[in-house]
């Protein structure tokens, strides 16, 4: 194995590390909340880093932003208003706004720095939604935000970094935090957010807890998982509503889908959407034993 050049290392479990040749670094530096770095590699292209985490590549970020986004979108049958908590890539926000029928896109990522950088070195995960005159962008705690806010939403995305002790979206994943989320959606509305790695060596990190909390506050719940390659493991994903999920076939799901957007999808569609919701008997298992709540007094963090 040729170990000249430049490696980035990044821990996946305490006694497991990936590493990866780096071709350039585009930034490497401290903002007021986390470490960040721009890498640009072979074989992802360039990739976004905070606290040592991977958040996402140019090579693979579609997968992870086309399942957060438009299966809980689906879910609603005419989603307006949509809030963004996190997503500094914008590739969240691109996603939200492919539907026609959004009006209004707010996004509220705490660190102001990390979406400039985003904005400057990750142009194809943004793809210029930030100057869409739909959205609406500030820099402030979501929670906060939340908190404050009299309006309303169709749809509310959490695409927040992991939950790390001592990091920033710590309390972001207690029932606390989602009983707040709750109060702002509009009758109908749908909550989706990123639930950490489910894979066999990690689900019950936080996966499992998640998709626990928020089955004691919505009536409907729902969990997917998909294989990201850059996180090297299954992801998790949990959807909830109190309006029952409409029940669409793989065919009704790409009619909806070239209803909808205003350009085609690279990873999600009919078939897709089936296989990502058929979770393996370990998750099923774990979803079903799990009895951890997250809260405020107790949260758990992800390893």
């Amino acid at each position: 194995m040729d170990m000249s050049g430049h490696w980035y290392i990044e821990s996946i479990y305490p006694d497991l590390s990936m590493m990866l040749k780096v071709r350039d670094v585009y930034y490497s530096g401290q903002t007021a909340y986390q470490k960040v770095e721009v890498l640009d590699s072979e074989l992802f292209g360039r990739s976004l880093v905070l606290d040592g985490k991977t958040q996402s590549t140019e090579r693979d970020e579609h997968i992870y932003h086309e399942t957060l986004v438009h299966p809980a979108m689906l879910c609603h049958p005419d989603p307006k208003q949509v809030f963004i908590g996190g997503g500094g890539e914008g590739g969240t926000l691109r996603e939200v706004l492919a539907h026609s029928s959004v009006e209004r896109a707010t996004m509220i990522d705490l660190d102001a720095e990390v979406v400039a950088l985003c904005r400057e070195y990750l142009p194809n995960h943004h793809q210029g939604s930030f100057d869409d005159p739909r959205t609406n962008l500030a820099h402030e705690d979501a929670r906060g935000y939340l908190e404050n806010t009299s309006d309303f939403y169709d749809v509310i995305i959490l695409d927040l970094v992991d939950p790390l002790e001592g990091g920033t979206a710590a309390l972001l994943y207690t029932q606390e935090f989602y009983a707040i989320a709750k109060a702002r959606l509009n009758p109908g509305g749908v909550l989706v957010t990123q639930s950490g790695p489910a894979g066999l060596l990690s689900f019950k990190e936080c996966f499992t807890t998640i998709f626990n909390t928020l089955s004691t506050l919505f009536s409907h719940t729902k969990a997917a998982q998909i294989h990201i390659p850059a996180f090297q493991t299954l992801w998790g994903f949990t959807i909830v509503s109190d309006t029952p999920f409409p029940q669409m076939s793989e065919d009704d799901i790409d009619a909806e889908l070239g209803r909808r957007l205003s350009k085609p999808l690279k990873y999600y569609d009919g078939g897709s959407h089936r296989s990502m919701f058929a979770l393996t008997k370990f998750q099923r298992d774990g979803l079903k034993s799990e009895d951890r709540i997250n809260t405020d007094a107790d949260p758990v963090f992800m390893v």
